[in-house]
């Protein structure tokens, strides 16, 4: 169901770490949830997050949810193209529906979960 590659919050968000760098987005079972989505506010380039804390907001036509840091440390990109086609974050939420780049700060949280343990999360609360 879930990427294997990638490790998952309690929230729904998603991160891949590669080296230094964290990319953050929501999973497919949040998008899917939220359905038509009509505003994202996400960071600017340099603002700093912290775990569990939220760092934007994504609003659909039934609710409006945080988006909560799955990592430490400073966001250094920010997908600005979904600004115009925020679809795509419901069509592709593991590829070019991701939010943010984050320099990491130090390494990634043990809370993170594996994909079978998100997927049973997931599961569970259906």
């Amino acid at each position: 169901m879930n990427p294997k590659d990638l490790k998952y919050t309690s929230t729904h968000e998603w991160v891949r770490l590669e080296g230094g760098t964290a990319t953050v987005g929501i999973t497919e079972h949040a998008a899917h949830a939220l359905s038509d989505l009509v505003y994202l506010g996400l960071p600017s380039v340099g603002d700093k997050i912290a775990v569990g804390k939220s760092f934007g907001e994504i609003e659909s036509v039934k609710a409006v949810s945080d988006l909560n840091a799955p990592v430490d440390g400073e966001v250094v990109a920010v997908n600005a193209a979904l600004s115009d086609d925020l679809p795509t974050i419901n069509h592709d939420p593991y590829g070019k529906g991701w939010l943010i780049k984050v320099k990491l700060k130090g390494s990634a949280p043990a809370s993170l979960m594996g994909a079978d343990q998100y997927d049973k999360l997931v599961a569970e609360s259906a």
